[in-house]
């Protein structure tokens, strides 16, 4: 998996850093309503949410390569296409664009990963994935805030339209999937696996899907609020926006290891539930933030949280996904996901637009406190290993 799927991660993760503090800034010049501006940074997360249902159908008939290849060029086009927008609304549809390119990527590359990985070692080799996707993230917010601030704020976008190309490159050469795609109309004869799945599995949709879609909305509201905050209220430039963002993807980075040995040897929710907690505390410390030193400590106590969490979404999915229905469940589970992952920058905009970031801030952190219930008291154990703290 180490030039077939980790690889081209590692450079798309890259490239997505890249676009950190420039995303927030870069729509910031075609309006100024943060309503709109939280709605161009929920386009790609809204372009997944559309396409994720036809993508996990779509990996009966398509093979693994193609649908990965196929997901990371229109990501390349798409951000390639951000440097001649001419409006807000061009920018929303290219990120848009973006989503859908993601949704192919993420759900084969997670259907692979549950393909061929043990549930007993399927922790730390997905938390190795999460920490390559950090390790692109750490460097990328810092090398894009240095582009864009020598270059200019399109700059970024060529690197990462390369980026993407390579990773794409990458993905053709290499990978083998584990498996076929299945024929459509499901195994058994069973003419409608997504609605079986999704009945099998309801109950399960019901309870750990309202934490996935919680965990990601504050995943996905960190990203909005540190540079909008940094910004529109201290009054930080995009170069100090992008180191703050750069530490705490070093620290986020750090954590994937014990993320991976908790998930395996104790089990998913003692990653699971201290990470969310972590990242509701550190996102509760922004209004609290008077400059360039305290906006610091809050984001990487969210790192800190985040990096504890590395994989465990996908984990988690992947521990309760059918075996014979399993790309429409990881369709339907991604789907949940990414409804938090564009629910976190609309909630952060509107929020904004009527009672200010610091508001914004602390609506977030109560979804991450939330999460973290949800997942203490209504989601069972995955994994209950018979000798804890022994490799197995």
């Amino acid at each position: 998996m180490l030039l077939s799927i980790y690889l081209p991660t590692l450079l798309l993760a890259f490239g997505r850093g890249l676009l950190l503090p420039i995303m927030p800034l870069y729509a910031g010049t075609f309006s100024d309503s943060y309503g709109l501006i939280g709605l161009v940074l929920a386009g790609e997360a809204l372009g997944t949410l559309i396409a994720d249902i036809p993508a996990g159908g779509l990996l009966r008939r398509l093979d693994r390569k193609w649908a990965m290849v196929s997901g990371v060029v229109l990501i390349a086009f798409s951000v390639l296409s951000l440097a001649w927008a001419s409006s807000i609304w061009l920018l929303f549809t290219y990120r848009l664009l973006a989503g859908v390119g993601g949704a192919l990527w993420n759900l084969s590359r997670h259907a692979y990963l549950a393909e061929v990985t043990s549930r007993v070692g399927r922790g730390r080799a997905i938390a190795l994935f999460g920490g390559t996707v950090r390790l692109g993230t750490f460097a990328g917010p810092a090398v894009g805030g240095l582009l864009a601030a020598a270059l200019g704020l399109t700059a970024p976008f060529f690197l990462t339209a390369l980026l993407a190309g390579l990773a794409a490159v990458a993905a053709l050469l290499f990978l083998k999937p584990a498996a076929q795609p299945l024929p459509f109309g499901g195994v058994g004869g069973r003419s409608h696996p997504l609605a079986r799945a999704v009945m099998d599995r309801y109950q399960v949709l019901l309870t750990a899907g309202f934490g996935h879609l919680l965990a990601q909305t504050i995943r996905a509201g960190r990203r909005v609020v540190i540079p909008l905050y940094g910004a529109a209220v201290l009054g930080l430039d995009v170069e100090a926006v992008g180191w703050i963002l750069s530490v705490a993807a070093f620290l986020d980075m750090a954590m994937f290891y014990p993320a991976g040995l908790l998930m395996d040897r104790l089990g998913r929710k003692y990653a699971i539930v201290p990470s969310f907690v972590i990242q509701g505390l550190g996102m509760a410390l922004v209004p609290l933030s008077g400059g360039f030193a305290t906006l610091l400590l809050a984001a990487s106590v969210m790192g800190l949280g985040n990096g504890l969490g590395s994989g465990t979404m996908m984990t988690l999915g992947a521990d309760l996904a059918p075996s014979d229905s399993l790309g429409e469940f990881l369709g339907v589970w991604r789907l949940i996901g990414d409804g938090g992952a564009m629910g976190g920058p609309l909630v952060v905009g509107a929020v904004a637009d009527l009672l200010g970031l610091p508001v914004a801030a602390a609506v977030i952190a109560v979804a991450g406190f939330w999460a973290a219930g949800v997942f203490a008291f209504r989601v069972p154990e995955t994994l209950k290993p018979a000798t804890p703290w022994r490799r197995p």
